[in-house]
């Protein structure tokens, strides 16, 4: 039993194995048809080849056709609101975080202080302005006083010319006298020695003779007199000489003042209304003062750094709080050097914010003047110490196309990565 079944068992493999040599002879007969088509292998691997060099090509072209970084951040202006004068904070409007408009009120001073100096400047102006109006009849009234001064000189100088011609006549008239009581008393004086020989001889009488003596003495005096009328007439000619003199000195010292005094009454015009004009400005500051005690938002914006409390003593230009505006951002992108080859404003940007996981639409808007290591607190010296070669960034500034931020979502500081498309 055990034989038969080692021989049935014997031919079933014998019968498995029959078929074995067919199927060798077949793969025989594919194994050369495969080896005999060499060139499809090239072909597949010719094609793999162009297709990595167009693709390596292409992918070349586009990643040499940007210029990336991620040393960038969304920029823009933030305010700060300080205190242009001192004063106790009365209240605050505004917190952390708030949006505000321009013009919107922060915060309140005292504003007492302002309104006492205030009142003051408007009585300090209101005097200076009523001494200008006092000063200006002054000119006027000064012009009239000149010329009358000048024509009352001019009218007594003609009088004391008059004067000196009414005395110098009357010294002529009293010289004329003079030698008319000298005439007649040298006749007087012959005739008392003719009468005196004629009494003598008795051929007049006594009475004649004193008579004639009486008349030769009257006739001295008379020439006596008269010369002392003429010396005191010559001393009015002196005197009315003097007169005109004086009068003419008057007229002249009148002709010099006259512009001086002028001159005077308008420069005192001119400073009473510099003094106006000071008293003005001190008003207009106190003015401008007791505005100053109200804070208003200079820019739309959201608070920030808000340090201020009520009751707070506040200085001039002490920081109170700041406004971020996020109106109008941009990017701060600091490139590397050897990226801003070809880099030039107008260029398209594609910017992905981080924070927000999108992308916005942007443009090259100008490029920088220095690096940003030149901008820093404490520049590198290359000339001193060991010099090595790093390669530099400079800050690149690119703006938001109109209208990729209605929703107001970006923020100052915030992480972007741009693309700048160099075509």
């Amino acid at each position: 039993m055990a034989s038969q079944t080692e021989e049935v068992q014997t031919g079933q493999e014998q019968s498995k194995q029959k078929p074995e040599p067919p199927r060798r002879q077949d793969h025989d007969e594919e194994a050369p048809r495969r080896r005999g088509n060499p060139l499809l292998k090239w072909v597949i691997i010719l094609v793999v080849l162009a297709v990595l060099i167009i693709g390596g090509y292409f992918l070349w072209q586009y990643f040499s056709s940007y210029e990336s970084t991620d040393d960038a951040q969304v920029d823009g202006h933030i305010d700060a609101v300080s205190s242009r004068i001192s004063g106790t904070v009365t209240a605050v409007y505004v917190e952390n975080n708030q949006m505000v408009q321009a013009g919107q009120p922060l915060v309140d001073l005292d504003p007492r202080d302002y309104q006492v100096a205030l009142e003051q400047a408007k009585a300090a102006v209101g005097e200076a302005q009523s001494q200008v109006t006092v000063a200006h009849p002054s000119i006027p009234i000064t012009q009239t006083s000149n010329q009358t001064t000048i024509s009352t000189a001019q009218t007594d100088i003609i009088g004391a010319e008059a004067g000196v011609s009414s005395a110098q006549q009357n010294y002529q008239a009293a010289l004329a006298k003079i030698h008319q009581a000298e005439a007649n008393n040298a006749k007087a004086q012959a005739d008392v020695a003719r009468y005196q020989q004629l009494v003598a001889k008795d051929e007049i009488s006594k009475q004649q003779f004193d008579a004639a003596v009486a008349a030769a003495k009257a006739d001295a005096a008379a020439v006596a007199s008269n010369q002392a009328s003429a010396d005191a007439a010559l001393q009015q000619v002196d005197q009315a000489k003097a007169k005109l003199q004086q009068a003419r000195d008057l007229h002249q010292q009148a002709l010099r003042n006259a512009p001086n005094q002028l001159a005077i009454q308008r420069a005192n015009v001119v400073n009473r209304t510099a003094a106006v004009k000071v008293y003005q400005a001190q008003l207009d500051q106190a003015i401008l003062n007791l505005s100053y005690t109200k804070i208003l938002a200079p820019a739309a914006g959201i608070i920030g750094k808000r340090s201020v409390e009520l009751g707070n003593r506040v200085q001039p230009g002490q920081q109170l709080m700041a406004i971020v505006r996020i109106d109008k951002l941009w990017v701060t992108a600091n490139f590397k050097e050897t990226q801003l080859q070809h880099m030039k404003p107008g260029q398209r940007v594609k910017i992905h914010v981080d924070a927000l996981d999108r992308d916005y639409d942007g443009y090259v808007e100008s490029m920088p003047g220095a690096t940003g290591a030149l901008y820093s607190l404490l520049p590198p010296e290359n000339a001193t110490g060991n010099y090595v070669k790093v390669v530099q960034r400079l800050p690149v500034r690119i703006f938001f196309k109109e209208g990729e931020d209605k929703d107001h979502l970006l923020r100052p500081g915030m992480s972007v990565e741009p693309k700048v498309y160099l075509q």
